[in-house]
């Protein structure tokens, strides 16, 4: 979907592009290679059709960028991992807990003293 509207964009870029050059401007741009364009487009010439139809791609091409953003979204927020298959991963087996005296800790023990490493008696002696 991203590609035809990637291509639709393209193609709306270029067409937007020869008719804005074909337009009469100060400078008359391609508009000097198209001469027979006034009796084609009517008595006014070809400033109302082409403006008109300048407005009409250039809509066309605003509203092609949001769909285009849109999908590239979309397709941004897929994962790889979410096109690989879904394993079941085996449950490891439990340690028993039901035995809760493992854990009970005495509270009328007396509080043990820290351990401190012993001293090397020859500093001691110094």
């Amino acid at each position: 979907m991203t590609t035809t509207f990637f291509v639709v964009q393209i193609v709306l870029a270029v067409l937007i592009t020869i008719v804005v050059l074909l337009q009469k401007s100060s400078s008359i741009g391609l508009g000097a290679y198209s001469g027979s364009n006034e009796s084609v487009f009517g008595a006014k010439g070809p400033a109302g059709f082409l403006a008109k139809f300048t407005m009409f791609l250039g809509l066309l091409f605003v509203l092609n960028t949001i769909a285009l953003s849109y999908a590239y979204n979309k397709q941004s927020q897929k994962s790889i991992l979410d096109s690989l298959p879904s394993t079941q991963v085996p449950n490891a087996p439990q340690a028993a807990t039901s035995d809760s005296s493992a854990f009970v800790v005495d509270e009328n023990a007396a509080p043990t003293a820290p351990l401190v490493a012993p001293s090397d008696s020859s500093e001691a002696n110094k």
